[in-house]
């Protein structure tokens, strides 16, 4: 599949880029795109709840009443679960979330993801983004010439930009990752991905399977 190449005013640049069948053009595989999206959200849980069980409340621990003779049920003190203000029976307690997921999965995900958004002809490859220093007017321009704005939009560097990236933090909607740091849920999350050619690169060599050598 060949895309053409955009210049930031949203022009052809007369120039076209061939997406790797290997990265772009592969069978997608949603249980492996649901196991990396389920690990991302499970690593994302911070797991810091607590609640103040029987022995952590402060309460006295007076017996309330005597044993027998009251008619009432017996009662210790007041830390009983039973009790209005007692503590909590099997209450949460800190704990770590996170799942590991086989990186060999991880990657057929991200493939699954970004063939799902080739076939939906959701990326739109720029040829560079000129930019030295953060300008939120800028990057709304960009995504104006594009005819995104307003939409979710997922702009892939080739390395890290900070001005890019710090331009995109107060516009609605959009994320700016470096292309090997995009996840299966930045990817699916996006209605258009915006990548610069580098990014398009940075992708296939990280994602995309090498020929095999010729016997000679």
């Amino acid at each position: 599949m060949e895309l053409k190449v955009y210049r930031q005013d949203g022009s052809e640049a007369g120039t076209t880029v061939t997406l790797d069948a290997s990265v772009f053009d592969v069978e997608p595989n949603d249980h492996a795109i649901w196991l990396d999206v389920r690990r991302i959200q499970a690593n994302a849980r911070q797991g810091t709840h607590k609640v103040k069980e029987r022995s952590e409340n402060a309460h006295s621990t007076r017996k309330l009443y005597r044993q027998k003779g009251t008619g009432y049920a017996r009662a210790g003190d007041a830390k009983s679960p039973i009790r209005r203000s007692g503590g909590t029976i099997f209450g949460p307690r800190p704990r770590t979330y996170g799942l590991k997921v086989n990186r060999k999965t991880q990657q057929l995900a991200r493939r699954s993801a970004l063939t799902y958004k080739a076939r939906e002809e959701a990326i739109r490859v720029v040829e560079d983004f000129s930019l030295e220093a953060p300008s939120t007017r800028w990057l709304e321009e960009l995504l104006a010439a594009f005819g995104v704005d307003g939409r979710r939009v997922l702009i892939l560097t080739a390395g890290h930009q900070a001005a890019v990236y710090r331009s995109g933090r107060n516009v609605p909607k959009v994320t700016v990752r470096e292309a090997r740091n995009a996840s299966t849920l930045d990817l699916l999350g996006a209605q258009v991905v915006l990548m610069q050619v580098g990014a398009l690169e940075a992708l296939t060599a990280q994602l995309g399977q090498a020929a095999p050598a010729s016997a000679e």
